[in-house]
């Protein structure tokens, strides 16, 4: 039976580099080296060919050290340089980070940390050097989750500018991914795998 998390066993490149990630992490431990083949052989579902490319935007970015094969057709051997955590880093094979979507996983971070919040509050603390996060875009976000009821709004916007305050409600804690919205305006929690908005059925 497989040992791969159930949050990992849909298939698909994301969640492939997420268990190649975690296994990277379970094989390099103390300065271990491991191929791309030790890795596929935890994950004989995730083709060879993908585990290697991940292995080559990890390398780029400087989380992998990569020893060369001495001998033709014998794979290279990987060290784990920088271990950052649980979550997949998410590098393209220059190295250089993939921040689509990053400014949501940064507020949904945040909310979490800083407790009650309005849209400027959650903008300034979620953003980084490598992702400032826009007001504006804040308050949409914030609208979203409102709407799917995982914020409780605990004071109102004014008429004076002063902008409305919300809180994460603790049962809607559900996971580190952050929902999504979607392009049909759906809301979808992919730490439960549900739909937990959606425009058209309020319409």
């Amino acid at each position: 039976m497989s040992n791969q998390p159930i949050h990992l066993k849909a298939a698909g490149p994301k969640n492939d580099r997420q268990a190649i990630w975690e296994t990277i992490r379970k094989h390099g431990v103390d300065g271990q080296t491991f191929t791309a083949p030790d890795i596929r052989g935890q994950l004989p579902a995730c083709p060879l060919s993908r585990i290697r490319d991940y292995l080559t935007c990890l390398t780029a970015a400087e989380y992998l050290a990569c020893k060369k094969a001495d001998k033709p057709g014998a794979p290279n051997s990987y060290t784990l340089k920088r271990d950052t955590g649980i979550e997949a880093p998410r590098v393209r094979k220059d190295g250089t980070a993939v921040i689509q979507g990053m400014a949501r996983e940064q507020m949904w971070r945040t909310m979490k940390v800083i407790g009650e919040f309005n849209a400027h509050e959650l903008a300034t603390n979620a953003s980084t050097e490598a992702c400032l996060v826009a007001q504006h875009d804040a308050k949409s976000y914030i609208g979203y989750l409102h709407k799917a009821k995982y914020l409780h709004m605990t004071t109102k916007a004014n008429t004076h500018g002063g902008l409305a305050r919300y809180r994460l409600l603790p049962s809607k804690n559900t996971g580190p991914k952050p929902p999504k919205v979607q392009r049909i305006k759906n809301v979808y929690d992919p730490n439960i795998g549900k739909v937990v908005w959606s425009q058209e059925a309020q319409q």
